[in-house]
């Protein structure tokens, strides 16, 4: 991807040229300071502000955030905040994630995401009946999923963050850092299944993991939702192409699993 423009670097005062981050879609650079990277083409200019703002008020407790300084030409900053992504350490982000959820409990739904229309909101609505399942019984496994659901209460529904599983950093003698929030209103318990859902399909986690979510009531049905979203998801970025066969297919074992505990 291209570097930010230093005409953008230097109306940020970043204190160094850029540096290419590692992770996420390889689009942020390190600037000194900052890390600098273009707006999503998911997220609106009126979500910036809001995430910007928000963090500026939140409170943490056991976690941190990253602080906006602002938009131009298309290019976001944000504060560096001290971190990397740690291998396998499912767990500690559930737990981030809890307590960064604690934090927004009482934090007003915000109006845009009744407006997105991406992707990801796509599967999202799909996997808690917003969205007519009808029109993606054909993505493999979505309709053996289906077929597991009950219905679950969602009525402790908040903001929550919805790609936890690479977006929680981990240093030394400092709490979690919580980056890229991608808001979402659900239970908390969705949260944490998608991060178990993630780490089964693709991070070569094992059944073993469930002990990091046995204090979640009616986990598996949350576990269903959460690989129905990524499902959908993947099928939309995949528009066109095969379906992959069982040896090639990440999702069979996850799914096995989310099937055989739901009954």
């Amino acid at each position: 991807m291209p570097s930010p423009p230093p005409h953008v670097v230097a109306a940020f005062g970043a204190a160094a040229p850029p540096e290419p981050l590692a992770g996420g879609e390889a689009t942020a650079w390190l600037c000194g300071d900052l890390v600098l990277k273009p707006r999503p083409w998911s997220m609106s200019a009126e979500e910036l502000d809001w995430q910007g703002e928000l963090f500026d008020s939140l409170r943490c407790e056991g976690f941190r955030v990253p602080r906006l300084r602002g938009l131009i030409d298309g290019w976001c900053a944000w504060e560096w905040v001290e971190g990397r992504h740690r291998e396998a350490a499912w767990p500690d982000v559930i737990n981030a994630g809890e307590r960064f959820h604690a934090a927004l409990a009482t934090v007003p739904r915000p109006s845009f995401i009744e407006r997105r229309s991406d992707h990801w909101a796509v599967g999202d609505r799909v996997a808690w009946g917003e969205i007519p399942a009808e029109s993606f019984l054909h993505v493999k496994h979505v309709q053996r999923l289906l077929e597991a659901l009950h219905p679950v209460d969602a009525s402790d529904s908040q903001l929550v963050h919805g790609d936890l599983t690479g977006n929680v950093l981990f240093a030394d003698a400092l709490p979690p850092a919580i980056i890229d929030f991608s808001p979402y209103w659900r239970p908390t318990a969705f949260a944490s299944a998608v991060v178990v859902g993630d780490a089964l399909v693709w991070e070569g986690a094992g059944e073993s993991l469930l002990g990091a979510v046995d204090h979640v009531a009616d986990f598996p049905q949350f576990l269903l939702r959460a690989l129905i979203y990524r499902t959908v998801v993947d099928a939309l970025f995949r528009a066109g192409e095969p379906h992959r066969l069982d040896e090639d297919d990440a999702f069979l074992a996850p799914v096995d699993l989310a099937c055989r505990l739901a009954a």
